[in-house]
């Protein structure tokens, strides 16, 4: 498992975080063996909470892979906190940025070592008002097309109830109730060999996110809206820049 290779601070990290969520949640766990293996793996997951990446990663862990997430690089900047994410080997991601494209190639390297790396692939915390997914970006279907590696669908429902990011509320109360499922990889073949065209990149995204979507409805309940559509804005932008958010 790729947890026996961990180093000082990645101890830490799990020394820190595990126990709180242990007391924290009470959790119903499934799919960890999707996540099983030492190959490099794309992980995308909906995003409906601030406390989404605790949860998430007690999960990957505990499935024997060491997660990896993006984050700003700004935040790779301050000091020590960002020595502190190097030495855990988060990945910074240049957002708005013409450096995106190195950002990219930062992720193509951390699969090629056999990492679990987790997109959020809308780039934000939902804004579906029932916490739903909506359309997203195009940066995980971007990174599998460079890669050609599984790409696993992970599905939360209770991080909102730790932290609702309608309300802004924390709720510290023990054994919050929190539900985590991962699938089997996404069939992403019929475009294995296609050119990174945004329609392309657009359709590969929304096969993702529909599979995001028909999951979470299984442990939620309810029947699913089609995606939630952003407001309108320029996405030539986006397009140069990869999406990787």
């Amino acid at each position: 498992m790729a947890r026996r290779r961990l180093g000082f601070w990645q101890w830490f990290a799990v020394g820190l975080v595990k126990p709180v969520m242990t007391v924290w949640t009470r959790r119903t766990w499934r799919g960890q063996d999707h996540l099983g293996g030492d190959g490099g793996v794309i992980i995308v997951a909906n995003h409906i909470s601030h406390a989404d990446p605790l949860v998430s990663a007690h999960f990957i862990y505990d499935s024997g892979r060491w997660p990896q997430y993006l984050g700003k690089a700004s935040v790779f900047r301050v000091p020590v906190v960002g020595w502190i994410l190097h030495r855990c080997r988060q990945i910074p991601v240049e957002r708005g940025s013409v450096d995106a494209v190195r950002s990219l190639d930062k992720l193509v390297a951390a699969l090629d070592q056999g990492g679990a790396v987790v997109i959020y692939p809308e780039g934000t915390t939902t804004r579906q008002p029932e916490l739903w997914p909506m359309k997203a970006k195009t940066g995980a279907a971007r990174l599998a097309l460079a890669t050609g590696a599984p790409v696993v669908p992970m599905v939360m429902w209770g991080p909102e109830r730790i932290f609702d990011p309608r309300t802004s509320r924390v709720n510290l109360r023990p054994r919050i109730p929190v539900t985590v499922v991962a699938g089997d990889p996404i069939d992403l073949s019929r475009w294995a060999d296609a050119p990174p065209t945004r329609a392309t990149l657009e359709e590969m995204t929304d096969t993702i996110m529909l599979r995001l979507r028909d999951m979470l409805a299984e442990i939620r309940g309810g029947t699913p809206p089609p995606l939630w559509e952003r407001p309108a804005r320029s996405s030539v932008r986006h397009e140069q820049q990869g999406d990787l958010a």
